[in-house]
């Protein structure tokens, strides 16, 4: 072996990370959707935590990015510390996949179907096809699968890259010697784990491990503390992404770190404890990929049944680890942590989350404002303000998120999605404003000892139930994400602009005949004009939902739709709420 060896194994190495990146990428963005329905079942059932852990690692290829997400995740106050323990347990198996499909570059046999199982063999015509995928197809669904069949091809090229690179090893006395130094087990468990948590991936560690073996040279003796040193190595990502996090979120790390260090003293306790009074052959003997792979997935698989029922004393330690000196405190969670942008499905979903907060937020600063009008309360002027400053914090931390994640590589849906929070942040900003403008004029009531006739605060407060209920159901529709329920928003938004001008000219009328003054004209027409433009924002709200889920767009076809005979069941609702806020 010499320099340029050295050179092509760096190459290979630089290929192997490269088509894991690249193969995860496409992964993660094909699991979209149905990765944070997973995520939004979580309990705190261990079992199913271990199931979800290896499903979501299986589906994205990386245990690293699902302990950073973990982080993010407890950071934010999505899950609780207790459900990321099985999840965790559940990664390190669902990651031993890797081992199992590189284990094919170690079949050796010359019947035709064998010599198609070798990735060399198979993976030139899985590059094709991905390419032509990429380059011919217009969705982006068949975009994602050809970018998959890219990187694993890139992969299994670096992997053979190595393969090749390190070929020569065997013949080197300098090698040998060094093997016969990582006999000693925890030389071999430092070795492993130094070496994956400076690359920061346990599959391209137990990849380079699986070319090396090809040599013949690698024994199970050196192998076995290796493969148990790379599961600690992993941790680093955890560690590096607790940085800056509440001390619930840094605990996941340390579950994460004490899980893997547990497991490992257990093997090699029990193993190399058997073998001094045993003394197994298998040691000295050569180990192959898939003896690798096998070793790996064993480690994985025993160590979580060995630890899975002490799930709550992991979490214990943890909190004895980084103790809360505080504990009678809430822990603060991070508003929009950006360790979830390693998913823009999940980052997405955890904005589509607190924007339902906004809009509760905004929807109670309405009810307020409208109970003022009648019955005022000075005390709750500090609600309303601290309300409104809060949706203006939701704004610019919601805006300056949403912009990162359009960063991303993002499918159409993705985008569409983005698109459409900017616009519902800003809807419900402004809806916060109208509320403030209601207070101010309730309290100008309250203030100048204003009485409206007891026919005006009728109708008023007929047009205050009215927008009350489009409120509520337009903030319902979005929780749920419901579009059937949003159609009932545009209906009653209708009757709304007809109570306001019906109102306005009972106002004329009664100002015409003595019995009203034009000064509780402005307040009234002031009233009117905040509560029109609320449900104006709820039409806008409720036509991006039901666009967004029907993957339609363009506001104005869609009402001129609904409102003609296109769609007569529009009629019959505004028939309805005509008939349940009437004035006369």
């Amino acid at each position: 072996m010499d320099l340029f060896s050295v050179f092509t194994l760096c190459g290979g190495l630089a290929f192997f990370l490269y088509g894991m990146t690249v193969m995860s990428s496409g992964l993660e963005k094909m699991a979209g959707g149905k990765l944070t329905v997973l995520l939004k079942r979580m309990t705190s059932n261990p079992v199913k935590s271990l199931l979800l852990g290896a499903g979501i690692t299986i589906a994205i290829q990386s245990s690293s990015a699902m302990t950073v997400m973990l982080v993010g995740l407890v950071n934010s106050g999505i899950m609780e510390l207790g459900q990321t323990v099985g999840v965790i347990m559940g990664s390190n198996i669902g990651t031993t996949l890797t081992a199992w499909i590189l284990s094919l570059a170690g079949l050796e046999s010359d019947n035709f179907f064998l010599r198609l199982l070798k990735p060399e063999s198979f993976s030139p015509v899985i590059a094709l096809i991905g390419i032509m995928m990429i380059m011919v197809s217009k969705k982006e669904k068949r975009k994602d699968i050809g970018s998959i069949f890219v990187g694993f091809a890139v992969l299994m090229y670096g992997m053979e890259l190595m393969s090749d690179s390190v070929s020569g090893l065997s013949e080197m006395p300098q090698f040998e010697s060094m093997l016969t130094a990582f006999s000693n087990p925890v030389l071999g468990v430092l070795v492993g784990a130094v070496f994956t948590g400076i690359i920061q991936s346990s599959a391209a560690s137990v990849g380079i491990l699986q070319a090396l073996s090809l040599t013949g040279s690698i024994s199970f003796g050196v192998a076995l503390p290796i493969i148990m040193g790379q599961n600690i190595g992993t941790c680093v990502t955890a560690l590096l992404s607790s940085i800056g996090v509440n001390k619930n979120a840094k605990r996941v790390s340390v579950v994460h770190i004490s899980f893997n260090l547990f497991g490992t003293v257990i093997f090699l306790v029990v193993l190399y404890g058997l073998n001094a009074f045993l003394h197994f052959e298998f040691f000295e003997q050569a180990i192959n990929p898939f003896e690798i792979a096998l070793c790996h997935s064993i480690f994985n698989i025993v160590t979580t049944i060995l630890l899975l029922p002490f799930s709550k004393q992991l979490v214990r330690l943890a909190c004895v680890v980084i103790p809360d000196r505080e504990a009678h405190k809430a822990v603060s969670s991070s508003f929009l942590d950006e360790r979830l942008l390693h998913s823009a499905q999940l980052a997405l979903s955890e904005c589509h989350q607190k924007i339902v907060e906004m809009a509760r937020t905004s929807e109670t600063n309405v009810s307020h404002a409208i109970q003022l009008i009648d019955h005022f309360d000075p005390e709750v002027e500090s609600v309303i303000d601290e309300n409104e400053n809060k949706l203006d914090q939701y704004e610019d931390a919601l805006g300056s998120y949403l912009l990162k994640v359009s960063s991303l590589s993002l499918t159409d849906q993705q985008n569409a999605q983005v698109s459409e929070y900017l616009h519902l942040i800003g809807d419900f900003e402004r809806i916060g404003d109208h509320a403030v403008n209601l207070y101010e004029a309730a309290k100008e009531i309250h203030d100048k000892n204003i009485l409206f006739s007891k026919k005006a605060s009728r109708e008023l407060g007929t047009m205050a139930a009215a927008v009350s209920e489009i409120l509520s159901i337009t903030v319902d529709s979005l929780a749920r994400n419901d579009a059937h329920a949003a159609t009932r928003v545009e209906p009653l938004e209708e009757v709304i602009d007809m109570l306001s001008s019906d109102i306005r000219t009972r106002h004329v009328e009664r100002l015409k005949k003595g019995n009203c003054t034009i000064e509780l004209g402005f307040i009234l027409s002031d009233l009117l004009t905040n509560y029109e433009r609320i449900s104006d924002h709820c039409s806008n709200i409720a036509v991006q939902i039901i666009q967004t889920n029907n993957h339609t767009y363009g506001k104005h076809d869609y009402l001129t739709g609904v409102k003609n005979s296109e769609a007569p069941e529009f009629e019959s609702m505004v028939q309805l709420y005509h008939e349940k806020y009437n004035i006369n």
